[in-house]
């Protein structure tokens, strides 16, 4: 898109912009810490911002946080994203002040949590929890132990599979709602069917599928012998990672998940991806921000309260400021995050305005938009073969639950229909 209309509002911008405040949050208690080492984590390393420390967010912070985020949503729901690092090192007596807090600023509204573990800290007493409050507990579970361990480590190397499926049971034995986050990474390549028949069968029912493509860049000196730091794709020196999963190999893992879905689990088992190009070509919002048109509504508040625009641009030319000397709403409304909303749709190259596909992906996740096209554009995503294989695969089922859905049929009476076809 010409540069000179990088700033274009459209009338659904002014529409948002105008509108009732309404915004998600993922919180970051513990900021980067965690417990693992995993090898593709994208946030480990933000712990440099902060001197290399391990963070710990205060009483007094915790509060203000809740109080303003409460306060600065202009809707009756408001939800709680606890997420890190892994937020279950700050232990209960923290979550259960966060209860309280949430209660006493509250007022007429309906307040939830849902926080994101990677599951190796559960015990019982965290899952009677979670069952009690209400928590949607999402749990990262990668896959088949041999996947999920070649780059899920803990600090010392050892696996973690055991320890996270020991994890999975808790949940389960105390009743507690969970999903599942799977990345899709170079040893998930070629096993898309197996990684979700393994999910099904832990009982998963509602499972996301994050893709890793990361670039890294290794200390001078290193040699290649020490963990590289995850860094930003137009940073210096930077590389893509050796655990990046290749573009046409995701969109391969999702078709083949696909096949099985649309044949026998649509309606009992939800995929985001699906979810979201579903809801996309009804013209009903995606529920994933990498699908929608824009960014902008699911921002982050690190440990100390500084608030960036989102998780993956946790990096210090985008922060916005800090809560303790602005207000969430003034930071959320700021000239800064509406064009960084914007600029999601934007600053899309002249190929993806041409794209069929365009209003299924929107141009995917800004994170991954770092590659050229043919004409020497950027801001094309990396991922974009693969999309754009899985779109042109699973189209004419997506359109037929399209249809069952205006006749007012639920989308699983596509799977007749879909043997029928195959």
């Amino acid at each position: 898109m010409p540069a000179q209309n990088r700033d274009t509002l459209q009338l659904e911008d002014a529409v948002r912009i105008s509108g009732p405040s309404a915004f998600n949050i993922m919180l970051k208690p513990a900021g980067s810490l965690c417990n693992l080492d995993c090898h593709y984590c994208y946030y480990l390393d933000k712990a440099e911002i902060y001197g290399g420390k391990e963070p710990r967010m205060s009483e007094e912070m915790l509060e203000t946080v809740i109080r303003e985020y409460i306060a600065a949503n202009d809707v009756p729901e408001v939800t709680f994203n606890w997420h890190g690092g892994e937020p279950l090192v700050l232990g209960l007596d923290f979550y259960r002040k966060a209860l309280d807090l949430e209660k006493k600023y509250a007022g007429d509204k309906n307040v939830h949590n849902t926080i994101q573990t990677n599951g190796t800290l559960l015990t019982a007493e965290w899952a009677s929890f979670f069952r009690e409050n209400g928590f949607l507990v999402g749990l990262s579970l990668d896959g088949p132990q041999d996947i999920h361990d070649r780059f899920r480590k803990d600090k010392g190397g050892a696996p973690t599979f055991n320890r996270v499926m020991q994890g999975l049971r808790l949940l389960q034995d105390a009743g507690v709602d969970f999903n599942t986050m799977s990345t899709v990474n170079r040893a998930s390549e070629g096993r898309g069917l197996e990684v979700y028949r393994f999910l099904k069968s832990t009982g998963s029912r509602y499972m996301q599928f994050m893709p890793v493509v990361e670039h890294v860049k290794y200390p001078p000196g290193s040699r290649k012998k020490v963990r590289p730091f995850i860094v930003d794709p137009a940073a210096e020196g930077a590389a893509l990672s050796p655990w990046s999963v290749s573009s046409r190999a995701f969109g391969q893992f999702m078709c083949d998940i696909f096949d099985e879905w649309v044949r026998g689990d649509v309606g009992n088992i939800f995929v985001g991806l699906f979810d979201a190009t579903l809801a996309n070509l009804c013209g009903v919002m995606p529920g994933t921000c990498a699908y929608d048109r824009t960014c902008g509504g699911n921002s982050v508040i690190e440990h100390n309260g500084d608030l960036y625009p989102c998780d993956h641009f946790v990096y210090s030319q985008y922060r916005l400021g800090n809560i303790r000397e602005q207000s969430i709403r003034s930071m959320m409304e700021s000239p800064r995050q509406v064009r960084f909303g914007i600029d999601k749709r934007n600053g899309l190259p002249g190929k993806c305005l041409r794209c069929r596909y365009l209003p299924l992906c929107n141009g995917e996740c800004p994170k991954h938009r770092f590659n050229r096209t043919e004409a020497g554009e950027t801001g094309l995503s990396a991922l974009c073969e693969g999309y754009s294989l899985f779109y042109a695969h699973t189209l004419p089922y997506m359109q037929k639950m399209r249809e069952l859905l205006e006749q007012g049929l639920p989308p699983a009476y596509v799977i007749p229909w879909a043997r029928l076809s195959r």
